[in-house]
């Protein structure tokens, strides 16, 4: 008679369980002698690979073409794929080589980490013929610590065991773009937990480094090392760190600059575009800096020398940047139209904007373009300005700031610009009196705390948008004059409904703007005046 099979030694399994559960990464299954396999292959890499240099900013290569994340460059040389080797994935070799390489690197010999000022290095013409190709089997066993390595388990091992001194080195010193990607890529991954982000940027040497692969000329390095200081800078603890060492480097702006008026790749102008936002908001002083760069040369003067470096201008350089995002997807402009708008907090803001004899109408018309037939257009729904409610408010308080601040220019004297924007922000404003009205089971939308969050953020939001809109019509209205009144009451921008809606968000608190208006309007068409006044009886229009 069949009878079922006797269980196993219990001993066998529980030991077996003991051994898989010391191999385990904290409470992960990811194995740490697997780890340690990968960690000894790239400190092999380190050993082997040719000292190189930070590329020179003097001829910097065009981050240009957008390029993958994760497939393999087509950058054909030889093959590392033999380095890796899990024979020395012993725990305490990797550690001693990691420390021993952190004691190294804290020496007084800047050169061993390839870290030379901009200004000083030569960059050799067969540099990029040099750059090494990432072995297949090596790409993926690091590609799968760089997915691990957003669990908190494997990021504190990974700390503990020094491998933020190992990924320094490779930084330091190999010419393989795809590694220096995924070793920036797996530190930024680490440093989005604070205990470790606090680490990293205590460590000078490494602040150096990772600083440095801003002058890189590989876009993928640029963009996960933009990812990695945008992690750190939003660390309220070692955020102002990073704001002095950014300081500290000139020449980083003129790296920044480069990126964002050479570069086609949309996913990194969008994220040094929110490492430039987080600075201007971290630090005025670092602002006006930047805006105040290349302003001492005279904007007409020639280039003399073609060797020359270029002089680069903050504000050309973002408007450049902001038209490249534009063509891929209009809705990734919030973060540049937000850096314009900090710019217009200051005085040498405005006037860099408005003062550049092309930028300032450049800047003008691709905001007048994106209010007047990009956002919020009277074919989409109302419900749209939830969505465009940000970007909306820096696009306006920017053309606000340049028509407040610039009356005389030519571009702005034209009476045709009076009414599209009139017609834009009436439109807003009726859209957001249909955003802001309650939902008939509004009690029942209500019962959930979650949601009257988010109820009050949009408020918040909209508030804002509303302050901003109001302002700016005020300034419309006080320039006008009847001849482009009668225009507006002609073509319907100035019709019965719009002014309604645009007198329901002015008053009371702009009555004396809405009652000057009344005044002209009166002259061009009596009986449309006279209707809005008894729409309004508050209005006190003197006749």
């Amino acid at each position: 008679m069949d009878r079922n099979p006797s269980p196993p030694p219990p001993g066998r399994n529980k030991e077996e369980e003991e051994v898989a559960g010391g191999d385990c990464i904290g409470s992960t299954v990811y194995s740490k002698h697997w780890l340690f396999g990968v960690l000894s292959g790239l400190i092999q890499v380190w050993k082997i690979a040719p000292c190189t240099r930070v590329p020179s900013l003097a001829a910097p290569s065009a981050p240009g073409a957008a390029t993958p994340r994760r497939p393999l460059p087509r950058r054909a040389l030889w093959n590392l794929a033999p380095c890796v080797s899990p024979v020395a994935a012993d725990p305490k070799t990797i550690w001693s080589l990691s420390r021993s390489l952190h004691t190294k690197y804290n020496g007084r010999d800047a050169g061993i980490l390839g870290i030379v000022s901009p200004e000083n290095t030569k960059s050799s013409p067969d540099d990029e013929e040099q750059q090494m190709e990432l072995g297949e089997e090596m790409e993926n066993e690091i590609c799968r610590v760089w997915d691990m390595s957003m669990d908190e388990d494997v990021a504190l091992f990974l700390q503990e065991f020094k491998a933020p001194d190992i990924f320094m080195g490779v930084l330091a010193k190999s010419k393989c773009p795809r590694l220096r990607e995924i070793c920036v890529g797996i530190l930024g991954n680490m440093a989005c937990f604070q205990e470790i982000c606090v680490s990293i940027s205590s460590d000078e040497n490494l602040g150096q480094v990772l600083l440095h692969c801003l002058y890189d000329s590989d876009p993928p390095t640029l963009l996960e090392t933009s990812r990695l200081l945008l992690t750190c800078l939003s660390q309220a603890e070692v955020a102002s760190v990073w704001v002095e060492r950014i300081r500290e480097h000139p020449a980083i702006y003129d790296s920044i600059c480069f990126i964002m008026s050479s570069s086609t790749n949309v996913d990194l102008l969008v994220k040094v575009g929110e490492v430039v936002d987080k600075l201007f908001d971290l630090d005025e002083k670092l602002m006006l800096e930047w805006v105040r760069n290349g302003a001492t040369q005279p904007l007409d003067q020639p280039q003399e020398e073609s060797d020359e470096q270029p002089v680069f201008r903050l504000v050309p350089c973002i408007l450049e940047a902001a038209k490249q995002v534009r063509s891929e997807n209009p809705e990734w402009l919030d973060v540049y139209m937000h850096i314009l708008q900090l710019l217009t907090t200051v005085d040498d803001g405005i006037q860099a904007i408005v003062h550049c004899p092309d930028t300032g109408k450049d800047i003008w018309n691709l905001l007048f373009d994106l209010v007047c037939h990009e956002f919020c257009q009277s074919d989409d729904p109302p419900i749209i300005l939830q969505e465009q409610k940000t970007v909306l408010a820096s696009v306006f308080s920017v053309l606000s700031a340049i028509y407040a601040s610039q009356t005389e220019q030519e571009y702005l004297k034209i009476e045709k610009v009076d009414l599209p924007l009139i017609d834009s922000l009436i439109r807003v404003l009726q859209n957001m009196e249909q955003c802001q009205k309650k939902p008939e089971n509004s009690a029942e939308s209500n019962t959930d705390e979650t949601k009257k969050t988010d109820l009050t953020q949009d408020d918040f939001h909209l508030k804002i948008l509303k302050d901003i809109l109001c302002e700016f019509l005020s300034n419309i209205f006080q320039a006008l004059t009847k001849e482009t009144v009668a225009q507006g009451v002609k073509e319907g921008q100035l019709s019965k409904q719009k002014c309604s809606s645009a007198f329901q968000n002015l008053l009371p608190f702009y009555s004396p703007v809405v009652e000057d208006f009344i005044k002209i309007l009166r002259e061009v068409d009596k009986a449309l005046a006279d209707d809005l006044e008894k729409s309004f009886p508050g209005l006190k229009v003197q006749t």
